[in-house]
């Protein structure tokens, strides 16, 4: 599993190019895997939702954007340099933009909420970098409310025949092109690693499962690549 403070490091070192690397990396796809799961999410119409591993606050802000005005937000990351990369889109969408959204400090592994005080989780490219993913996944299940919602979006194992190419991707394009736009080439090596390592669908359903959670879907992505997880507390 990932050290945390390795984590923490490398994620505040590319906070700042961290949005442009991933459009770019991603071909503009993470857009349309976000808004996969902020319609998932809507479909539920939560009134509290915990974005957990906010990062830049992409997801979070796409939230607030689909759910009603009167929606708590909460945008949680354990990166200050990526939350404050969140803080500082918020100010620039202007006064009472997003007043409903608030991004604090929170480690995944003890969630500084009280039990069942949230009906919607979303985790977004953040559960791989857990340094310890089942406890993670509990403690996603005991600040929801009994009848709530988890959203994993997750890099996942494509599908058999495209794995060569992605794996070519992966390991030989992927860190030359976010060391060109990061500086920073081997935090990228390391988020290859990661993916490359994941559980594929199937095997992270069973996780999720293993951590009390009913009704464990998921949904391939993009040829496999990516997987939307949904589960009930």
């Amino acid at each position: 599993m990932p050290d945390p403070t390795a984590v923490n490091s490398m994620f505040g070192r590319i906070a700042h190019r961290y949005d442009a690397a991933n459009a770019i990396l991603s071909g503009g796809a993470d857009r349309w895997w976000r808004r996969r799961l902020v319609s998932r999410v809507r479909r539920q119409q939560p009134r509290h939702v915990l974005d957990l591993a906010t990062g830049s606050g992409d997801v979070a802000f796409a939230l607030g954007r689909a759910l009603p005005p009167d929606t708590a937000i909460t945008g949680m990351d354990f990166c200050q340099p990526m939350l404050d990369q969140a803080e500082a889109k918020k100010r620039a969408a202007g006064t009472g933009a997003f007043a409903n959204l608030r991004f604090v400090p929170g480690d995944g592994l003890a969630l500084p909420l009280p039990d069942e005080s949230q009906e919607a989780v979303t985790i977004a490219f953040g559960l791989r970098n857990l340094a310890d993913r089942p406890r993670g996944l509990r403690e996603m299940r005991r600040v929801l409310r009994p009848g709530g919602r988890l959203y994993v979006l997750e890099f996942s194992q494509p599908y058999p025949w495209f794995r060569p190419v992605y794996y070519a991707y992966l390991r030989w394009l992927l860190p030359r092109i976010a060391g060109m736009v990061t500086g920073d080439r081997a935090a990228y090596v390391y988020l290859n690693d990661t993916i490359g390592e994941f559980p594929d669908r199937a095997a992270l359903a069973r996780e999720i499962a293993a951590a009390g959670f009913d009704e464990v879907r998921a949904t391939a992505l993009t040829l496999g690549i990516v997987a939307l997880h949904e589960a009930r507390r």
